[in-house]
């Protein structure tokens, strides 16, 4: 059932960008290049954007590639990225559930390029998660020791209000703590398709392809409303403490809606 809403939900998205684009005198767009699919999920996310110390991020890369920190816009200054995923529906490409179906991860992601600008992409550097068997993490994920999540929503008298707390840890001494309690807002729609490149081997990569929405709560450059009521992080430890030691947040963004393809083209 679920692939078949995708394909119509899809098929009829292309045809109305397709009918609009004939409508205004200019080609169709091209359709996304096909990918063997590996993973299917749908997501719910928040994802705080960091600066941590350039020599620390540098020895975490691999030779011959270095950090695509955006000069300008919402990510502005962020090098790394520390997001918290609720995965549920995880399935395979026969649309049949992979383990559990389900998955908590805390993932440190980092925006790259390489060094002669002939390729740019992102790199999971490491992580925690319940699951550590995922695509796209080449083998970088911890296997928790403890994962909790509590996620809560509310409204009264038209307020919405939303509360998240997660707490992984590994057994190396490794954590993320984060409490967050906000006022969601109106989300930006957008997705694409991302490289993931493997750190242990930058020749191998795959296609992260997503649909999602981000709610920018928070932002230092941008400035918007500020909606985040309460805040606090607690991470690193492990062999992320030198990484994670001085971490600036920058950008706190909820994605409620993020359905994620992983695969090879």
């Amino acid at each position: 059932m679920r692939r078949i809403f995708q394909t119509i939900f899809f098929g009829t998205a292309s045809m109305l960008a397709a009918a609009a684009a004939l409508a205004q005198g200019t080609p169709p767009p091209a359709p996304p290049p096909p990918l063997t699919v590996m993973e299917q999920s749908s997501e719910y996310r928040f994802q705080l954007d960091l600066h941590v110390g350039d020599a620390a991020l540098a020895k975490m890369l691999p030779a011959g590639w270095e950090s695509a920190m955006a000069t300008q816009g919402p990510a502005k200054d962020a090098n790394l990225r520390l997001i918290f995923v609720d995965a549920v529906n995880i399935v395979g490409p026969d649309n049949k559930p992979l383990g559990k179906g389900t998955d908590r991860i805390a993932m440190l992601a980092a925006p790259v390029k390489k060094s002669d600008g002939s390729a740019t992409g992102q790199m999971i550097l490491g992580g925690i998660s319940e699951d550590a068997n995922v695509p796209d993490g080449y083998g970088v994920y911890l296997k928790a020791a403890s994962a909790k999540m509590i996620r809560s929503a509310s409204t009264a008298n038209g307020v919405a209000m939303e509360t998240d707390d997660w707490d992984f840890a590994a057994a190396g001494g490794e954590h993320f703590q984060l409490h967050l309690k906000f006022t969601p807002g109106a989300a930006n729609k957008g997705g694409g398709d991302t490289r993931f490149y493997n750190p242990a081997d930058p020749s191998q990569f795959l296609i992260a392809r997503t649909q999602q929405v981000t709610d920018i709560t928070r932002n230092v450059t941008t400035t918007p409303p500020d909606r985040v009521l309460e805040f606090s992080l607690k991470a690193g430890g492990g062999k992320y403490a030198d990484l994670l030691e001085g971490a600036k947040p920058l950008s706190w963004d909820s994605q409620p809606i993020y359905v994620r393809t992983v695969g090879t083209p």
